[in-house]
């Protein structure tokens, strides 16, 4: 699911794919869709390397945290709030 500020859903994606393939260049499409060129690009490199799964929405998650707190001292931030009521219930 798209957010709600998204210009574009994975439709929308599917139609800007549609465009260009059709022999339209790419700034008009992406002008016509209210969307950067950039983003249009960024679109169609992904359909182009993984096909219809390019399309699908993306979690912004990062991979990985190299610099998180350790398990054991976020267990014991917890403990200690539960224990003096610190922060929220």
């Amino acid at each position: 699911m798209s957010h709600r500020n998204a210009r574009l859903t994975v439709f929308g994606r599917r139609l800007l794919i549609a465009r260009v393939c059709s022999g339209r260049p790419v700034a008009h499409v992406a002008a016509e869709m209210g969307i950067s060129r950039a983003t249009a690009h960024k679109w169609l490199r992904r359909w182009r390397t993984e096909g219809e799964a390019g399309l699908a929405d993306r979690s912004s998650r990062p991979l990985r945290t190299p610099h998180r707190t350790p398990a054991e001292t976020e267990a014991e931030a917890c403990r200690l709030r539960t224990e003096r009521k610190l922060g929220p219930a």
